[in-house]
């Protein structure tokens, strides 16, 4: 089985369509919109031109899926947070945040939660260890790392609107 079958066709006004047909031959597409929506769409095998499945995602969701379809890379010498009691997730920050323009030191993350914020994704930008005058946009994910009960608290505060 040689490699996927894959396309690229720029929509204008749109964004750009991907189409990939599996080995199993059957046909997936992704319409990447400029602001980060994209919109997931699964054809019948039957017939590859009834969709039968679509899903309209925000850009958390998407990058969401990404990081459930990317394989799981193991190296000895990265720690297992599992294993120590310790969860890392993604928290996005929307748009209409109540933090979006303030500075991370005012949610007073650490000191409530016990969770730490070891970069934040803006965009197409990765920003390690940010500090407390780091100023947080709607759009950001927060890679935060804690306790469960931590970082489940850590998403209620930044959830807040």
């Amino acid at each position: 089985m040689g490699a996927a079958r894959t396309s690229r066709t720029p929509l204008p006004g749109i964004g750009v369509r991907y189409d990939l047909v599996t080995r199993e031959r059957r046909k997936l597409s992704v319409v990447a919109e400029p602001d980060g929506v994209r919109t997931l769409s699964a054809y019948r095998k039957d017939d590859p031109d009834d969709c039968a499945l679509a899903v309209r995602l925000d850009a958390g969701e998407a990058a969401a899926v990404v990081e459930a379809l990317r394989p799981a890379h193991h190296s000895p010498s990265l720690l297992s947070t599992t294993e120590l009691g310790l969860v890392a997730e993604r928290i996005g920050l929307s748009s209409t945040s109540y933090w979006n323009g303030r500075l991370l030191g005012d949610t007073r993350m650490r000191t409530e939660t016990g969770v730490s914020i070891v970069a934040v994704l803006r965009r197409a930008e990765a920003l390690p260890s940010p500090g407390p005058d780091f100023r947080l946009a709607g759009g950001d994910t927060l890679i935060v790392i804690g306790t469960r009960e931590g970082v489940d608290t850590a998403a209620e505060i930044l959830g807040r609107e």
